[in-house]
C-alpha cells in the first residue's frame, strides 16, 4: 500500500532573491536565512532526492521510504518563515497567500486526476470502479487522508485494492495544514502583541505546543491503531510543527562552520537508509517518524555550508534543483502508472526492467505537466498578488472533476443496478447446478452475474430488517427479519463476515416460511471466547461475551455460527478452542448450534481472474486439496458439546477437485475470501432443505 508523497512548496519565488549568493557569504548569513526569505538551492535538490527515492521504494522494493515525513517537515520550515516575514511587515494577506497555494498545487494535481478518471474508465476492472471515483473526490476536495481512515474503519471498505489516488492522502494533509496553519500563526501574533508579549516567543510556545501534544498523541495512535494514525492529520502535526520551530531557531542558534557539511551528510545519508532499516509501513509515525524528519533538519540546518565537499553541493547542482522542480509532479504520476502499468500486465510487481518504463515514463508526463501546466500557470494573471481568479480558477477546475467523477459514477450505477435483474433469472442458477437431477433451461450464453462493477457491494443483508443497538455495547448491533405475527421458528446468525453472507440464502426461506431471522455480525470477529480468533482484539472479545448474553435471552430455536476459520492454501483450517467453549455456553442455555464449515481463501481475486482470463483458466481456481482435507478439523475433536451439529457446504463451493471463480453462471466470491451474495441466494434451497432436516430430527419426525 503507497504510504507518502510529495508536496511543493508554496512558498512565493517573488519573495526569493534571485541574486546568487557567494559561497562565504552563503556560511555567514546562515543564520538569517530561514526568515529572510532566501532562495535555498539545497532544499530543492533535498526535494528532488526525496522524491526519487519516494518513486524508487515504491517502483522496485514495494515499500515506503519515510520521505513524506521530511515534505511536511520542510513545508512547516518554508511557510512558517513566509508567514513570520508577513507578520513583521505589512500582516498576513490571506487571499493572495492562498490564492499562491491554489496556482502552486491545484492545476497539476487536477490534471492528474482528469487523467486517472478516463483511464480508470477504460484499464480498471470494473469492479475497482466505485472506490476509485470515491477517491478521486476525496483527493480533489484534499479529504483523502479522511476517506481512507473511513475505509480503515469499515470492515467491508478494507478489501478494496490499493486505489490508484491513495497517494493524495499527504497532498490532503498538505492542504489542511495550508489553510489552518496561516490562521494560527496570525492568531498567535495577534494575541502576543495585544498582551505586550515578543511574537517571536509566542509563536515558539505555541508549536512547541503542537509538536509535544501531536507527537504524544501519534505515539500512542500508532501504538494502539497503526492504520488510523498513519492517515491521521493530527499524528502529523508536529512535523509541521518541528519546521516552523526549525525556522525560529535557526535565527538565534547557528551551527560551527565545522559542523555543517558532518550534518548535511548525516541527514541525507540517514534518510536515504531510513526506510531500509525501518519497516515505515508498520511503525510510523510515531516514534519512529522522528528518524527522517531529523534527518531532514540536519540538513536544513546544514544549510549552504561554504564546503567544497558538503551534501549542499550536491543538492544545488542543476540536476539535482531541476528534478526538484520535477519532484511534484513526478511524484503524482509514478503512482497512478505504476498501478496502471501492472493492471494492463496483469502483474503483481514490475520487475526491473518494468520498474524502469514506469518510472521512465513517470519522469516524461512529470516533465509535461510541469512545463505545460505548473509553468504557465505560475506566469498567468492568476499567480497575481490580488483579486480572485485563483479561486475561479479553483471552483472552475474542481467543478470538471466531480462532473467527470459523477458521470463515471452513473455509469457504474447504472451497471450495478442490473444485478437485481438476474439474480432470480434461470440464466443464472448458480449452487443449484451442483443438485441432482437438475437442467438447466436458460440462454446458451449468458452474462455472468453479478455484473463485477456490483462485487464489492455484495455483502448480504435482512431486507426490511430492524435493527437495534445494545446500549452497554455500541459494538453490537442485531437486526430482526420482519414476521408477521408470531414467528414459525426463530435463527440466530451470529460471527464474522462470512456467516454474515449466509443472510442472503437465509433471508429468502424467511420470507416464505414467516421464520424470523436475527443477524448478529462483526467483520473479522467469528463467534469465539479466544483471542486467538482474532489475535489482540479486545473488542472482538467484548463484543463476544454480550453477544452470548444476548442470544441467551433470545432462546433462538436455532443458532448459525463459525464452525473453522483460515480455510487456506496449506491445509490451516481449524476449529479454535475458544469456538468449542462458545458453543458449550449456549449449550448450558438449551441452545442448539450449527456450525458451518468455512468457506476457501484465496491468493487472489477469483472473480476478477475469470473476468481477465475467463473462468475455465487453471490460475482462477484453487486446486480443492490445497485448501480442504477430506475431514473437517472438527471431526478429530474429542468431547464436542451435545447440542452441536455441523454443515459443510464445501462440495457448493469446491465442487469435485476444484474451487472455481463461477458456478451456475454465477461469481461465486466477490473478494479472495468472502462469498457473494448472489451465490449465497442461489443456496437458499439447499440450506433450507438441511435445516428442515434438522427441525424433523429435532421433533422426532426423522
Amino acid at each position: 500500500m503507497c504510504r507518502e508523497v510529495w508536496s511543493a512548496s508554496v512558498t512565493d519565488r517573488s519573495l526569493e532573491s534571485s541574486v546568487p549568493v557567494p559561497t562565504a557569504a552563503r556560511a555567514r548569513h546562515h543564520a538569517s536565512a530561514a526568515t529572510s526569505g532566501r532562495f535555498r538551492p539545497e532544499l530543492q535538490g533535498l526535494r528532488g532526492v526525496a522524491a526519487l527515492l519516494v518513486v524508487v521504494y515504491h517502483v522496485w522494493l514495494g515499500r515506503v521510504s519515510g520521505g513524506v515525513d521530511v515534505f511536511f517537515l520542510i513545508s512547516g520550515f518554508l511557510l512558517t518563515g513566509q508567514l513570520v516575514r508577513a507578520a513583521a511587515g505589512d500582516g498576513i494577506a490571506f487571499r493572495p497567500l492562498w490564492g499562491r497555494m491554489i496556482t502552486r498545487l491545484f492545476p497539476a494535481a487536477l490534471t492528474v486526476l482528469v487523467a486517472v478518471l478516463v483511464a480508470g474508465f477504460v484499464l480498471l476492472p470494473e469492479n475497482q470502479w466505485f472506490q476509485t471515483i470515491r477517491e478521486v473526490v476525496a483527493a480533489a476536495l484534499y479529504l483523502e487522508n479522511w476517506q481512507l481512515v473511513a475505509d480503515s474503519a469499515d470492515y467491508f471498505s478494507r478489501h478494496n485494492e490499493a486505489s490508484v489516488v491513495q497517494h493524495y492522502w499527504s497532498l490532503s494533509i498538505q492542504g489542511q495544514f495550508y489553510l489552518v496553519w496561516p490562521l494560527l500563526v496570525a492568531l498567535v501574533v495577534l494575541v502576543a502583541r495585544r498582551r505586550g508579549h515578543p511574537p517571536h516567543r509566542a509563536l515558539a510556545a505555541c508549536l512547541s505546543t503542537v509538536f509535544a501534544t501531536s507527537l504524544a498523541f501519534s505515539v500512542v495512535l500508532t501504538a494502539t491503531d497503526q492504520p488510523l494514525a498513519y492517515f491521521h492529520s493530527l499524528t502529523r502535526a508536529w512535523e509541521f510543527a518541528l519546521g516552523g520551530l526549525l525556522a525560529l531557531g535557526l535565527v538565534v542558534l547557528t551551527p560551527a562552520t565545522w559542523l555543517r557539511p558532518v550534518l548535511g551528510w548525516v541527514g541525507l545519508v540517514g534518510l536515504v537508509a531510513c526506510g531500509l532499516v525501518l519497516r515505515v509501513g508498520s511503525v510510523f509515525p510515531g516514534w519512529a517518524a522522528l528518524w527522517p524528519t531529523l534527518c531532514g533538519a540536519a540538513v536544513i540546518a546544514a544549510g549552504g555550508s561554504g564546503s567544497a565537499f558538503g551534501a549542499d553541493r550536491l543538492l544545488a547542482t542543476r540536476p539535482a534543483r531541476y528534478l526538484g522542480d520535477l519532484s511534484y509532479t513526478l511524484y503524482l504520476w509514478h503512482w497512478p502508472v505504476l498501478v496502471f502499468y501492472l493492471v494492463v500486465r496483469d502483474q503483481d510487481e514490475p520487475g526491473l526492467r518494468g520498474g524502469a518504463v514506469v518510472i521512465g515514463l513517470s519522469l516524461a508526463l512529470a516533465a509535461i505537466t510541469h512545463h505545460l501546466v505548473e509553468e504557465p500557470v505560475l506566469r498567468s494573471p492568476l499567480r497575481a498578488a490580488t483579486g480572485w481568479g485563483a479561486y475561479r480558477f479553483a471552483a472552475l477546475a474542481l467543478v470538471a472533476v466531480l462532473v467527470a467523477a459523477g458521470g463515471w459514477q452513473l455509469v457504474a450505477e447504472r451497471k450495478a443496478a442490473l444485478h437485481a435483474a438476474v439474480v432470480d433469472d434461470p440464466d443464472h442458477p448458480g449452487a443449484m447446478v451442483l443438485e441432482p437431477g437438475f437442467e438447466y433451461w436458460g440462454a446458451e450464453h449468458p452474462s455472468v452475474a453479478p455484473p463485477l462493477v456490483a462485487l464489492p457491494k455484495d455483502f448480504a443483508g435482512i431486507e426490511g430488517a430492524t435493527c437495534t443497538t445494545a446500549s452497554y455495547n455500541k459494538e453490537l448491533t442485531y437486526c430482526h427479519s420482519p414476521v408477521t405475527g408470531v414467528p414459525d421458528k426463530r435463527i440466530v446468525v451470529v460471527g464474522d463476515s462470512h456467516m454474515q453472507q449466509y443472510l442472503a440464502a437465509l433471508d429468502q426461506v424467511a420470507k416464505r416460511r414467516n421464520w424470523e431471522v436475527i443477524a448478529m455480525n462483526k467483520g473479522a470477529c467469528p463467534f469465539s471466547t479466544e483471542s486467538n480468533a482474532m489475535p489482540g482484539d479486545a473488542k472482538c472479545l467484548e463484543w463476544n461475551a454480550d453477544a452470548v448474553d444476548k442470544i441467551t435471552s433470545l432462546r433462538p430455536d436455532l443458532v448459525l455460527a463459525n464452525g473453522t476459520r483460515d480455510v487456506r492454501s496449506g491445509l490451516t483450517e481449524e476449529t479454535p478452542p475458544g469456538f468449542v467453549a462458545q458453543w458449550r455456553k449456549l449449550e448450558e442455555a438449551g441452545i442448539v448450534v450449527a456450525a458451518v464449515r468455512d468457506n476457501p481463501r484465496h491468493l487472489f481475486k477469483p472473480s476478477e481472474c475469470a473476468n481477465t482470463h475467463g473462468a475455465e483458466a487453471p490460475r482462477c481456481g484453487t486446486p480443492r486439496a490445497d485448501v480442504l482435507s477430506p475431514e473437517p478439523p472438527y471431526a478429530r475433536l474429542p468431547d464436542l458439546p451435545s447440542n452441536v451439529e455441523f454443515l459443510d457446504f464445501s462440495d457448493y463451493f469446491c465442487p469435485g477437485d476444484r474451487c472455481p471463480p463461477v458456478i451456475g453462471n454465477v461469481y461465486v466470491y466477490l473478494d479472495d475470501s468472502h462469498v457473494t451474495a448472489t451465490y449465497m441466494s442461489t443456496m437458499s434451497p439447499i440450506l433450507e432443505r438441511l435445516l428442515d432436516e434438522r427441525f424433523a430430527r429435532a421433533s422426532g419426525n426423522l
